[in-house]
């Protein structure tokens, strides 16, 4: 077996089934205040490995301001969205724990 490595941008994502793998995965970049994804939920679990900056987090019910260094897990099918807070760029990796993206749009 070969195990070859796979470049993905820096602000790029892929579907797992794509490269063999049961995950899929989201990298992403973002330096301006306010910015990120709407209201949304998947059917699956969706883990956010911040490396830098900061963002608000609004999960179900709940928020929270996740920082470079944390790991926030959000289970399935529960709400979410987050925006990128003042104060620099805003690094992380999402990893969805299917092969394929799948997103339910709530606003």
């Amino acid at each position: 077996m070969i195990i070859q490595p796979i470049d993905v941008a820096a602000d790029g994502n892929i579907e797992g089934y794509l490269i063999g793998s049961p995950v899929s995965v989201i990298r992403e970049v973002a330096s301006t205040p306010g910015s990120g994804p709407r209201l949304h939920r998947h059917p699956y679990v969706e883990t956010f490995i911040i490396q830098r900056g900061r963002a608000l987090f609004t999960v179900g019910e709940e928020q929270v301001v996740g920082v470079g260094g944390q790991i926030l897990v959000v289970p399935a099918l529960v709400s979410h969205r987050f925006e990128v807070l003042d104060g620099g760029t805003y690094e992380a990796t999402h990893i969805h724990a299917s092969d394929r993206f799948i997103t339910e749009w709530l606003e």
